[in-house]
Parts: C-alpha cells; sequence; structure tokens
C-alpha cells in the first residue's frame, strides 16, 4: 500500500485551500498512491480564537463534492482535514474519509480537543475506523494524539493497522530550524509518533503543514517505532510511502488488559 502526505503550505484562502488540495491529489496519484492524508482542518483552514474566516455549509459542502469528483477521477482515497457543521452551526474540527470510487465513507470527529480550541470548536463524541481495500484504518487529529495514546490504542484494538494522525501547528519560533526527525533538542512530538507506532504494533502517519519554524514534519513510523521516511522541515510536497500492513501484528495493542 502506498500513502501520501500532503506536507503543503496553508492557502490564504479556502478556495486556495482547496485547490492546492486537488493538486496534491493528482500529485499522489502520479506516485502511485492509494491514498493521501491532508493536515487538520486544511479545508477551509484551521481556525484561530481570533480568526474571522467564514465558513458555511453550502461552501463545504460543494468542496467536499469537488474532491469526492476528483478522487473517483483519479481512483485516490482521501483524509481531508476539514470542518464539520453541527445542526446548529458550530463547528468541530474533523477529517472526511473518500473512497476511491468517489464515495464519502463517513467522519471521524476530533473528541478531545486543545483547551486553546474550546472557544472555536466542540468535541465530537465517537470513534471508529476504515477501509482503502484490504488495510483497516483509523484517524486521530493533532492534540489527541500527541496527548491521548488512547485515541490510538482504540484504533487498533479495532483493527486499524495504519492509524493516520493530521496536525497542525501554531508556529511560536519562526526561527526554529530543525535538522532531524526526533531530535532530541527538539520538542516532544515526533517521540510521541514513535510511541504511538510501536506501543501498538501499528504504523503512525503523521502529517503537518509546511511552515516555516515547525517543530514537526509528516511522518511514517513502522510498527516497530522506526520512522521510515520524513518530509523535510518546511519544504512543501507529496510525501509518498510504501508500507506491508500485513506487518502492523497490532500485538501489543490486542494484548492490553482493559
Amino acid at each position: 500500500m502506498r500513502i501520501g502526505l500532503a506536507n503543503l503550505r496553508p492557502g490564504e484562502t479556502r478556495d486556495e485551500s482547496l485547490q492546492l488540495a486537488l493538486e496534491a491529489m493528482s500529485a499522489a496519484k502520479e506516485q502511485a498512491a492509494d491514498i493521501i492524508c491532508f493536515p487538520e482542518c486544511y479545508v477551509p483552514g484551521y481556525r484561530t480564537e481570533d480568526s474571522t474566516m467564514p465558513v458555511e455549509a453550502p461552501w463545504l459542502e460543494q468542496a467536499w463534492a469537488t474532491i469526492d469528483r476528483r478522487a473517483g477521477e483519479l481512483e485516490i482515497a482521501v483524509i481531508l482535514g476539514t470542518e464539520h457543521l453541527r445542526e446548529d452551526g458550530t463547528p468541530m474540527i474533523s477529517a472526511r474519509v473518500t473512497n476511491a470510487d468517489g464515495i464519502c465513507a463517513g467522519f471521524q470527529d476530533k473528541v478531545q480537543l486543545d483547551p486553546s480550541e474550546e472557544p472555536v470548536y466542540v468535541a465530537g463524541n465517537n470513534r471508529r475506523v476504515f477501509q482503502c481495500g484490504d488495510t483497516t484504518f483509523g484517524i486521530v487529529i493533532c492534540h489527541e494524539g500527541w496527548r491521548y495514546p488512547e485515541t490510538t490504542r482504540w484504533a487498533a484494538r479495532h483493527g486499524a493497522q495504519v492509524v493516520f494522525h493530521p496536525h497542525f501547528e501554531i508556529i511560536e519560533d519562526p526561527n526554529h530550524k530543525p535538522t532531524r526527525f526526533a531530535d532530541p533538542d527538539n520538542t516532544f512530538h515526533e517521540k510521541a509518533a514513535m510511541c504511538r507506532a510501536a506501543e501498538n504494533t501499528c504504523y503512525f502517519a503523521t502529517v503537518n503543514c509546511a511552515l516555516d519554524g515547525a517543530t514537526t514534519t509528516s511522518a511514517v513510523i513502522d510498527p516497530e517505532g522506526v520512522p521510515i521516511a520524513h518530509q523535510p522541515y518546511g519544504k512543501e510536497g507529496v510525501l509518498v510511502v510504501e508500507i506491508e500492513p500485513a506487518q502492523a501484528s497490532l500485538l501489543l495493542a490486542k494484548r492490553l488488559r482493559n
């Protein structure tokens, strides 16, 4: 299975984000990817408490339809970091999954919000797994994957050979320039990604935007907790990595005495 991670710059507008996503889908297909995952809330864009970005249900639905149509044309599955509006219009952080035939498979809403997100978003309340061919995968979103190992464990215990981790980083120091993955002098986050894979004996695929000063980049970790490949820090592009889902035994996740 070949998985693509869309390590892209954020769009300056929601329409630009959609266009960049469509271009990344084509780039992933050119590298024979079976599935592509985008960063957290990539379309229409991650909002902060000070953001004034308007998001309306009709625009989101049209954007999703455009992604679905293109996924079907390219025959590539898509995990789109997006928003999911409740009936009262309040937004949830979510990942929307489109199968390679262009049919929407559903949403994984972010259950465990970062405290800074609570003024803007509301939390989801359930978890699920998805299929891409013969491969089962789960999704944990940003903070919940870094800080709440139980979220990845849940997916692995429900058969996820791969857990995708779309995230978005608020840059604190634009002059920060990591030079190697999981550097001891860097933040704990990339070490946590390695732990999520090793403690569950599954693959862990984490994807960030291309940002100057980012402390994390997009990477794939194997079931032993060893990084297979990562995108150079701050460099735009689609990282495509071939994995062997059968190597994800899920042994350690299944051995949990719950």
